[in-house]
């Protein structure tokens, strides 16, 4: 028969031994940031990390995240993914795909394209747009690899993009592809109302006199490893060996029932040109904007576009597997030594 201090002793001792093998969650950090562009305006930069501190609902812009505002980081030799988001969104835009990265060892930096955000699209009429795009791209990498005040625990070898829409054609450049915009052009001509078509047209653009950047302008990032890719933009103009020169490994998404960058001229494209396959998801009912968080209610009362989807998807529940997914891909992609 054990006597009380024995059976004290024995819940002592599996205490302990739970506690000693137990690994427990890490939470998240974050900070929001600029990050200097030279000549032209800093970059608003929102950066998710694993950490240890404690965490709290905050807001961000019209979302809210559970985090830990400007929390010690968690870790050493940290994998780091640089965020690039559509036409007219901005660094919050991806946050619960981000989230899911820094709860599992990740470093997100996300950027906030000046010139092509919510606030202001004062660039979307200009050629250069995407080259500014990457360069910003390649700002932020500097930043984080040289003067966050957390560098020293990022891993240099193991750096991804996830680009959505324009920020997924930005992902494709900056991993080595070239595009065609001189077939921008002949497209709308056949395509008049194709979404990007009509968002040319009304903002008066003439295609047929705008300055071409050569393909040397175009800003590439050889340690970018592997790449998300989501729902590109302009696909079709990477046509006919503009992207040879892609290499490292991809996961390319689509939705099937996409109104904005329809099927076959834009993910399909990019899919038939890559030499090496990517790992293709074709998502079923999904729209264009079913990729972007799911809205919170003050996002629906002001985002009548970007909120709904179609009839029967559900958004939040795709967002468990498609973070899934996309942290399982850069996981295998990018491992540790």
């Amino acid at each position: 028969m054990k006597t009380l201090a024995t059976k004290t002793r024995t819940a002592l001792a599996g205490f302990a031994a739970l506690m000693l093998f137990a690994t427990p969650a890490l939470a998240v950090g974050f900070q929001q940031l600029t990050v200097p562009d030279p000549g032209s305006q800093p970059l608003e930069v929102g950066i998710w990390y694993p950490s240890n501190s404690l965490t709290a609902p905050q807001p961000l812009e019209l979302f809210t995240q559970d985090v830990a505002e400007d929390g010690t980081i968690e870790g050493r030799r940290l994998p780091l993914i640089v965020m690039s988001h559509g036409t007219g969104g901005g660094f919050a835009g991806h946050y619960d795909t981000a989230l899911a990265l820094a709860n599992a060892g990740f470093v997100v930096a996300s950027v906030t394209h000046t010139g092509d955000n919510y606030r202001d699209l004062s660039d979307q009429a200009k050629r250069d747009t995407f080259i500014n795009r990457t360069r910003h791209v390649r700002q932020v990498l500097d930043y984080m690899l040289a003067a966050w005040p957390g560098h020293e625990r990022i891993d240099a070898e193991r750096v991804g993009m996830f680009g959505f829409s324009a920020g997924g054609f930005t992902t494709l450049i900056a991993i080595g592809g070239v595009p065609d915009l001189a077939k921008v052009q002949p497209f709308c001509a056949a395509h008049p109302d194709d979404w990007g078509c009509r968002l040319v047209k009304s903002r008066g653009i003439d295609l047929a006199t705008a300055a071409l950047p050569p393909a040397s302008a175009w800003v590439h990032d050889a340690r970018i490893k592997a790449a998300v890719v989501v729902a590109p933009a302009l696909g079709y103009t990477f046509n006919g060996g503009g992207l040879a020169q892609v290499s490292v490994p991809i996961q390319l998404w689509r939705g099937a029932i996409d109104p904005i960058l329809p099927h076959p001229n834009y993910a399909q494209v990019v899919y038939d040109e890559l030499k090496t396959k990517p790992d293709y998801r074709v998502v079923p009912n999904a729209g264009h904007f079913s990729f972007l968080a799911p809205c919170s209610e003050a996002l629906a009362k002001v985002a009548s576009q970007i909120c709904p989807d179609a009839p029967g998807f559900d958004r939040a529940a795709f967002h468990q597997e498609f973070d899934a997914a996309v942290v399982a891909f850069f996981e295998a992609k990018l491992p540790a030594e």
